[in-house]
């Protein structure tokens, strides 16, 4: 079967410009969507939604499954009646170029709580039944994230801000029902709030999806493999990953040495035990990707490799560099995830929904798990050039099964990759590319363009031509990432019509093409207008 081509751009939530700190689910998300089919792009991949966590990273999330919170756009608050107007004044502290993740938290926090509390004693009827059936349907994991967040916040207020659940008091940590009930019954209030925001979130994620997949653009969700261990999934699910009698981690993730880092990365998430998950039918892991393919209409999986083996590193161990590689689930996983989501292992079946991450060290055992698994792979273009012209990442190595991204969110940007490059590599790719190299950017997205690549993904900061200094993530680092942001200034006319260009002459247009007026392309397209 012919598997069609698409093109897109890699752009996070809060990337995005808007008046309250960060991007959000507000006007600035669906004019983007515009400004994608004025480019004719068909896919906008993001990174995980949920809640940050230390260094304000998406992929340490205190849920797998929840939302964060910090998205919700307060705008559609205050159209509810859930919010006055006037707490949509912005803290003259905001900066358009960056995400201040401590003012953005108590600018916002301080707005949901308001809105909580109006909800909760004077919401219609209508919203209260609507909030009763998402809490219905999502309370297999929804309840224990109301708990845990409501308990953190109280820990955060008390004399040890920095306890993790393992120091909560031992019947709440070891979750002894009656002090779980005891607690819910104390903490309603709080636990009723978290639920309500969670509601806020869907709600509004669902409402910009629709708006996307109308315009012919589906959304690319990221999936982390691993979740954090400050966590709700770990308090509530202990049993199913690798830990001492006490919760406390025995082992934890990371890499050895790659290209990323010469003494490998130490991440500091808790592993799984494996025959755990196995003996209950791998049913955790079923309804995390149920629900992440409710919420997208592809999925991207963070570190595919972990799945056929992961790096375990002692959890008292100073380096990454004293772990050592153990047995993932490898194919046992994948088919209890497809019989039970009624996928198959084919590029027509599970390709069409799920991309694997299978960057890093990757062996034969890990490319034949993914073939039988049916999934793309990605291929990183700033890692083709070493010189060997078998390099996997050299375009002409691609297969068709293949997702090509001029550079990820832990790369540099592809300009301020090239302003670091020796002058030997330059003058390689300029040979290899047969271009001058003075818009690197754009010869990176036309070879991604033109590759036999299914699917080419492009940063937007590579679409604006930006520097170093819009690095969105530089992995090992905990200060000054995922912070980067663009401003509808910094976009002119001829960036969605380069796109749009590239898209037709490499067969990437949108298979049902939404009939898009030249005035809503190009010049026209660089002003929210929602």
């Amino acid at each position: 079967m012919h598997l069609s081509r698409h093109s897109g751009i890699l752009l996070h939530l809060t990337s995005l410009p808007g008046p309250h700190g960060s991007g959000d689910l507000g006007p600035s998300a669906y004019h983007f969507v515009d400004w994608l089919v004025a480019g004719r792009q068909s896919l906008w991949q993001v990174l995980p939604l949920g809640g940050i966590g230390p260094g304000n990273s998406p992929y340490m999330s205190p849920s797998a499954s929840a939302g964060n919170e910090l998205l919700i756009d307060l705008a559609q608050l205050v159209d509810h009646g859930w919010l006055d107007a006037d707490a949509l004044v912005p803290d003259p502290g905001f900066r358009d170029e960056r995400v201040g993740f401590p003012q953005v938290i108590a600018f916002r926090m301080s707005r949901l709580k308001q809105a909580a509390r109006r909800f909760h004693a004077e919401g219609r009827a209508a919203d209260r039944q609507r909030f009763e059936v998402f809490c219905h349907a999502e309370q297999g994991w929804l309840d224990d994230y109301a708990l845990f967040m409501a308990l953190d916040a109280r820990q955060r207020e008390s004399d040890a801000p920095d306890a993790t659940w393992q120091d909560w008091p031992a019947a709440l940590a070891r979750r002894e029902p009656a002090a779980l009930a005891a607690a819910a019954a104390e903490l309603a209030e709080e636990c009723a709030s978290w639920k309500f925001w969670q509601w806020c979130f869907r709600e509004q994620w669902q409402r910009l999806k629709a708006y996307a997949n109308g315009r012919g653009v589906r959304i690319v969700g990221d999936m982390p493999i691993f979740v954090s261990p400050h966590s709700a999934d770990v308090w509530a699910h202990p049993q199913l990953f690798d830990l001492e009698a006490d919760g406390r981690l025995r082992v934890v993730a990371g890499v050895p040495p790659d290209y990323f880092s010469e003494k490998g990365q130490h991440w500091g998430n808790p592993l799984y035990d494996w025959a755990a998950h196995a003996r209950e039918g791998y049913r955790w892991w079923i309804e995390r990707m149920r629900n992440a393919l409710t919420l997208f209409d592809l999925v991207r999986i963070d570190h595919f490799r972990g799945f056929e083996a992961y790096w375990a590193i002692p959890a008292a161990a100073d380096s990454a560099v004293e772990g050592a590689w153990q047995p993932g689930p490898g194919r046992a996983l994948f088919s209890a995830l497809y019989a039970a989501l009624g996928l198959q292992a084919t590029p027509q079946s599970a390709g069409r929904r799920i991309i694997a991450e299978d960057l890093g060290i990757i062996t034969p055992a890990v490319d034949a798990l993914r073939a039988a698994a049916g999934l793309p792979g990605m291929r990183v273009l700033q890692f083709a050039f070493d010189g060997d012209a078998g390099n996997a990442y050299l375009p002409h190595n691609f297969t068709p099964d293949t997702v090509v991204y001029t550079g990820t969110h832990d790369n540099d940007t592809t300009l301020g990759w090239w302003q670091a490059l020796p002058a030997a590599t330059q003058d390689q790719v300029r040979r290899y590319l047969a271009v001058s190299g003075d818009a690197i950017n754009w010869d990176f997205i036309r070879a991604a363009s033109a590759s036999v690549a299914r699917f080419a993904v492009v940063p937007m900061q590579d679409v604006l031509g930006l520097d170093s200094t819009a690095r969105m993530n530089l992995p090992g680092s905990v200060e000054g990432v995922w912070c980067w942001r663009f401003h509808w200034g910094q976009v002119d006319g001829w960036h969605a019509d380069r796109l749009a260009e590239l898209a037709a002459l490499y067969g990437r247009l949108p298979q049902a093409e939404v009939a898009t007026p030249e005035s809503a392309r190009g010049a026209d397209i660089l002003a929210p207008s929602h």
